[in-house]
């Protein structure tokens, strides 16, 4: 259905002073030491005005052009994760008594109401599989629940790009408050919840043209013509492919790195520590982010489960693309492709994919 509503380009700002009145915190695509990074913004002249982006495996790069457009990109490494499942943080703080025993004090700190612009749909479809998994976490909901998610149709697909074959993209299908299209005048703008409907009653749109819901179709159907597929496999027979020759050949050009898992919006493997204080007192207990590629991950009671690449790079896609399936009915990845911009060898998952789907129809 055509989008009726347009936001006028030198308007934008109009969305934003209205953020800031209703007591949000406006987090926003930037560009940071050569990457698009999400961070606090006052005004939209901190987007990244005319920026492009050249995506392969091992390569990201931006490219500054005359467009005045604020999102032709993709995405940079930084989806929603680090907004709701924090890098690290601290979950409860112990302190001895007189009497020796310890006393338990959970620490949740409220989190301010936070408006995040830019966001692309494949990170929205991952957003709602962190929201799974992490239902019953009150450090994670209480995050979740402050945002305000204002989604951008992507445009400009990179080469590693393929949420189109996951059904994640490129538009933002589900889980915004507001979603617009970038035209060269400005926006068609949408609705996803009341939220979203209460902002636009209080924005000076404008009925959109014919021309401009043609030029949004046909940005749509440029935008879904996209390089990479995600290949036919059978996500039950993936589990049990563990002598596919795919996995040593892998396994020589991994480093192991977490790379992958820590651009990845959906991953979510953490590991809990304990850290006392110097007057040994004190202690906190912290949770941080984890990666099934560090050694540690697979460690249990003296052995370790996953010693070597092989078995982790297996553990990863295995999971990501087969267990997953089984646990929420989807595979894990929606298709962002950032695991293959920022592998710093260049591996390709899908291809790794294709590699053990070739074997088996063999």
């Amino acid at each position: 259905m055509p989008v009726k509503d347009f936001l006028p380009r030198s308007c934008l700002f109009c969305l934003f002073d209205l953020l800031h009145q209703q007591g949000y915190e406006v987090i926003g695509p930037q560009v940071i030491d050569g990457a698009i990074l999400y961070r606090p913004l006052q005004h939209p002249d901190r987007l990244p005005a005319g920026i492009e982006q050249i995506q392969k495996p091992g390569q990201y790069r931006l490219i500054r052009t005359d467009s005045p457009r604020l999102f032709s990109w993709a995405n940079g490494p930084q989806a929603l994760k680090p907004l709701t499942f924090v890098p690290r943080e601290t979950l409860w703080r112990s302190q001895l008594q007189s009497d020796g025993s310890l006393q338990f004090e959970e620490v949740i700190a409220p989190p301010p109401a936070t408006a995040v612009i830019g966001v692309r749909g494949c990170d929205l479809a991952a957003l709602a599989l962190q929201d799974r998994h992490f239902d019953d976490d009150p450090y994670y909901r209480q995050r979740r629940d402050a945002l305000l998610l204002i989604a951008v149709d992507c445009s400009h697909p990179a080469d590693t790009c393929f949420c189109v074959s996951t059904g994640d993209g490129p538009d933002a299908k589900a889980g915004h408050d507001l979603a617009l299209i970038e035209l060269d005048d400005g926006y068609l703008i949408r609705a996803g919840t009341d939220k979203g409907e209460a902002l636009m009653t209080a924005l000076p749109l404008q009925a959109s043209t014919p021309e401009q819901q043609q030029q949004a179709c046909a940005e749509h159907q440029q935008a879904c013509q996209q390089q990479r597929q995600l290949p036919a496999f059978d996500p039950a027979q993936l589990i049990h492919q563990g002598q596919h020759p795919a996995w040593d050949a892998v396994a020589e050009a991994c480093l192991s790195c977490g790379n992958c898992t820590s651009v990845c919006p959906s991953c979510f493997c953490f590991s809990e520590s304990e850290v006392p204080e110097l007057d040994g007192n004190t202690s906190i207990h912290q949770r941080q982010w984890d990666s099934c590629f560090s050694e540690g991950h697979s460690y249990i009671h003296g052995h370790r489960f996953r010693p070597d690449t092989k078995s982790r790079y297996r553990q990863w896609l295995t999971h990501k693309f087969g267990s997953w399936v089984e646990q929420y009915g989807r595979s894990g990845c929606t298709g962002c492709g950032r695991c293959i911009s920022w592998c710093p060898v260049g591996i390709d998952p899908l291809e790794v994919l294709r590699q053990l789907g070739r074997e088996d129809s063999e």
